[in-house]
């Protein structure tokens, strides 16, 4: 793996341990906020929750992993699916707020581009796995930061 960023060990290790920390948190959210939305919500509240928790869950194991694994072919493997679970939390957190506060054809617009995108930088990823070309990541940050602003349609 060619990345710029170098950690030591014991920054790895500190990295792994709040990653991990975050995706016990990312547990205890999903299942509080699985319980709130079967106790006061209704199908898409379920659905919609379901699939942010499970977003940063899959971000937050797969970071801890890709940090705390040693140089390699393992860490290489994780370290595509943690570019790839950035994707997914976006799209995840746009989720419920495309389907329950915006729905209708908003809704489904937002939802539909954002998660088009995820899968356009899925598939980017996959094809192209330790691909660290400037030009490559300049596109991944940029798509990234699309995707989280994209809430300024419905805003404007």
């Amino acid at each position: 793996m060619e990345q710029n960023i170098k950690f030591s060990r014991s920054e790895e290790i500190a990295n792994a341990v709040s990653h991990f920390s975050g995706a016990l948190l990312a547990i205890a959210a999903l299942v509080l906020m699985l319980y709130q939305s079967t106790k006061h919500g209704n199908t898409w509240h379920v659905v919609s929750t379901a699939v942010f928790g499970v977003s940063m869950i899959v971000l937050y194991l797969s970071s801890t992993l890709t940090h705390i694994l040693p140089m390699g072919k393992t860490k290489d493997f994780f370290f595509n699916i943690d570019r790839i679970a950035i994707y997914f939390l976006i799209a995840g957190t746009y989720t419920p707020i495309a389907l329950i506060t915006l729905s209708g054809p908003l809704g489904w617009t937002i939802f539909g581009i954002e998660w088009g995108l995820a899968l356009t930088g899925t598939i980017l990823i996959l094809r192209k796995p330790g691909d660290y070309d400037t030009g490559v990541n300049a596109f991944y940050v940029i798509s990234y930061v699309v995707m989280g602003w994209l809430i300024l349609i419905a805003i404007g």
